[in-house]
């Protein structure tokens, strides 16, 4: 059971307001390709936790990966990663955080102590054994059937992509996701740490 739970949101890219010394746990999640200055956001973690508070990251990656060579090099699926990627360098806003160990490197610089980090692998259909992720995996598949078109607009307008070019692409990139062929999955990484106290 939570105790004292309040959950607080605010542009982390700019200034933060909270107060130094305030919260006792900061989780943020899903910031892949909106932030510039990592190191920035997670010193203002650091000054806005409690001598002992922790802070959570968890991002994921934008490519996809198999353990079996089942995605074509040439597939949608295979060129969905680096499109973000590219759009990423474009933005100066970086999509390979997890590659590149960014959230452990940041933590690290702003003075976290007792990191640690775990992958979560997130298959992307329904091919996984395993009922659990079999489950997700299904999850995944519909979101990305219902919405890859609000994901890829705005990073396929950066590079200049023709209306036509973006619909051949995600017709290309749905059959793909619900062929079932393809034992895609993409890596969320999980990494925390203590601020001394």
């Amino acid at each position: 059971m939570i105790l004292n739970f309040s959950s607080e949101i605010e542009d982390c890219t700019q200034q933060w307001t909270f107060p130094r010394n305030n919260f006792d746990f900061i989780h943020m999640r899903g910031l892949v390709g909106s932030i510039q200055d990592w190191d920035s956001l997670f010193r203002n973690a650091y000054e806005t936790l409690k001598p002992g508070g922790w802070v959570q990251s968890y991002e994921p990656s934008p490519e996809w990966e198999t353990d079996d060579d089942t995605i074509p090099a040439d597939s949608a699926l295979k060129q969905w990663g680096r499109l973000f990627i590219e759009g990423g360098r474009k933005l100066g806003r970086s999509f390979t955080v997890v590659a590149d160990g960014t959230q452990r490197n940041a933590m690290e610089r702003a003075g976290f102590v007792g990191i640690d980090e775990f992958d979560v692998k997130q298959p992307i259909g329904k091919w996984p054994a395993d009922a659990a992720l079999r489950e997700r995996g299904e999850f995944v598949r519909v979101t990305l059937e219902r919405d890859a078109e609000g994901l890829l607009l705005f990073i396929a307008d950066l590079l200049g992509w023709r209306k036509e070019e973006v619909v051949a692409f995600l017709a290309q990139f749905r059959r793909e996701v619900r062929s079932g062929r393809y034992h895609a999955f993409y890596r969320n990484k999980v990494v925390w740490g203590r601020k001394p106290g």
